[in-house]
């Protein structure tokens, strides 16, 4: 490897994955929830993080909904 680099000639160029990024976000989920993607995440050996990702995902992609009905 060189000891020195030159660096002024080139030009910059922006991240062609930027879109690409996750972004971080804080969410609170009951502990029932966490451990059953933890468990579902361990038996297929990815990160559960990553799992509940592509579950979300999923859902966003095919315009789910959630049906619940109150009691009143």
């Amino acid at each position: 490897m060189r000891a020195h680099y030159n660096f002024s000639n080139m030009k910059g160029q922006k991240n062609p994955y930027v879109k690409h990024l996750k972004q971080p976000v804080t969410i609170r989920l009951d502990k029932d929830s966490v451990a059953y993607f933890k468990a579902m995440a361990k038996e297929l050996g990815i990160p559960y993080q990553k799992l509940i990702n592509l579950y979300l995902r999923d859902c966003a992609m095919n315009r789910r909904k959630l049906m619940l009905k109150w009691a009143s």
